[in-house]
C-alpha cells in the first residue's frame, strides 16, 4: 500500500472512540506508568507469531490487572494498514453501488 493511501487512512482513524477495537487492528499498546516509565506491548507481533486474537486479549487483560497501581494511562497505535486492508475493499463495493 502507498504511503499516500496509508495517510489517507491515519486521517480518517484519528477520530475514531479508541474503547472497542478488536486487537487485531492494533499494533502497539503503550501503557504509561508512574514515574515517567513505560511498557510497550507488539501486539501486531504475537498474532504474527501465531497467538490467536482471544489470546492476546486475554494476555493483555492479565498484564492490565497486575499493573493496575501503577498505570497512569494507555496509548493504543493502531496497525493503520491492517485496517486500510480490511476496511477498503467493503468502503469500494459500498461506493459502487453509488
Amino acid at each position: 500500500m502507498s504511503p499516500d493511501f496509508i495517510k489517507k487512512w491515519e486521517h480518517i482513524l484519528e477520530d475514531v472512540e479508541k474503547r472497542k477495537i478488536p486487537v487485531e487492528f492494533i499494533k502497539k499498546l503503550v501503557i504509561k506508568l508512574q514515574g515517567k516509565r513505560q511498557q510497550t506491548i507488539n501486539i501486531k507481533k504475537f498474532l504474527e507469531q501465531g497467538l490467536e486474537p482471544e489470546q492476546v486479549e486475554e494476555a493483555i487483560s492479565r498484564k492490565l490487572q497486575e499493573m493496575d497501581e501503577l498505570i497512569t494511562g494507555v496509548e493504543f497505535i493502531l496497525d493503520v494498514e491492517n485496517v486500510a486492508k480490511v476496511v477498503q475493499p467493503e468502503t469500494d463495493r459500498l461506493l459502487s453501488k453509488l
